[in-house]
């Protein structure tokens, strides 16, 4: 029996990094993320934790070798941990990588149970290490949780990657002693822009930073090198010398870097998105669901090869200008 035909898009880029989200609900409530008040999908249109399961072996299946567990926050999920232990069987029979984003908060909990289900590395969210700039920006305060979590993952021999959203006037003076503070613990650092996915109750031009100015200031500070080093995502890194570390930048609006897409994302209701930046979307709840799923599989991942866009259309020019998409990035899986 022939195996099935690998995932690759209408400009010959093959599919080999899917991002599965768990779940849409979260404990923070991050202001360039989501409102105050936000409403989250009702449980019933939820995949199962088996239903999320069939996915990412037909995903594998398909040539998939990286796949990232998000959310929302995937460890508020009840009974994640044994979807992990499920898709860590993989590893080494078609995937090469299981991970994770989290928001870190229960990050203590979880860390052993990721290592011992073959997780090697995570990424995890931290925009600041000031406790009430923390709480100001994730309306809750939980950053020692958060820090309790890193360190225990570090503890578990858990590779952390942190990720920071640059924000305007919010954390950017702090993000030299960030990446400082990631880079004596061991970690990597990641800056990111902020994106415009669905409504706030901020200005996000407001918020936008552009990572260019904040690479040229850091460039005034430390000796940065360019890296060869890549992790399967957008990602460009520097080494930085004074700091013995890695710093890397995700540019959606100062350096679009759609040639080389590798990912796609899939909803905790079965959406599959070709684009995070786009509107196209495949219904794989629907095909699980038919009586002939394999069949009605191979249809749906044929048609989003087919509707894969080049490249996203992400722009933030004016003040109070609307996102670029209604959907929230705790919808579409962070």
């Amino acid at each position: 029996m022939s195996s099935p035909a690998p995932l690759i898009d209408r400009f010959a880029r093959r599919i080999s990094y899917l991002r599965l989200s768990v779940t849409d609900r979260c404990d923070l409530r991050c202001a360039y993320c989501m409102p105050e008040r936000m409403e989250f999908l009702p449980r019933a249109e939820v995949l199962t934790l088996e239903e999320l399961h069939r996915l990412a072996l037909a995903f594998i299946d398909r040539g998939v070798t990286k796949l990232r567990l998000t959310g929302g926050e995937p460890l508020v999920r009840r009974d994640m941990i044994e979807l992990v232990r499920a898709l860590g069987r993989k590893l080494g029979d078609g995937l090469e990588e299981l991970t994770l984003t989290t928001n870190g908060t229960r990050l203590a909990e979880f860390a052993e149970d990721l290592a011992a289900a073959g997780v090697r590395r995570i990424n995890v969210s931290l925009d600041t290490l000031d406790r009430d700039t923390f709480a100001r920006l994730a309306r809750r305060d939980a950053l020692p949780q958060v820090l309790e979590g890193i360190a225990a993952a570090k503890q578990a021999g858990l590779r952390v990657k942190l990720n920071t959203v640059a924000l305007k006037g919010v954390n950017e003076a702090e993000i030299p002693d960030l990446i400082a503070w990631a880079h004596a613990q061991g970690h990597d650092l990641t800056l990111i822009e902020v994106m415009p996915l669905g409504e706030v109750e901020q200005d996000r031009f407001a918020q936008y930073l552009p990572l260019d100015a904040v690479r040229t200031a850091l460039e005034q500070r430390w000796t940065l090198t360019p890296s060869a080093a890549r992790s399967g995502g957008p990602a460009r890194y520097v080494d930085i010398a004074e700091t013995d570390g890695r710093l890397g930048f995700i540019t959606p609006l100062t350096g679009n870097f759609c040639e080389g897409c590798n990912r796609v994302r899939v909803t905790t209701t079965g959406q599959l998105f070709m684009c995070l930046g786009g509107e196209g979307q495949v219904d794989l709840r629907a095909a699980l669901r038919s009586d002939e799923p394999d069949t009605a599989l191979a249809q749906a991942f044929a048609r989003a090869m087919g509707e894969k866009p080049e490249r996203h259309g992400f722009v933030i020019d004016a003040p109070g200008a609307a996102p670029a998409l209604a959907r929230h990035m705790s919808m579409t899986g962070g």
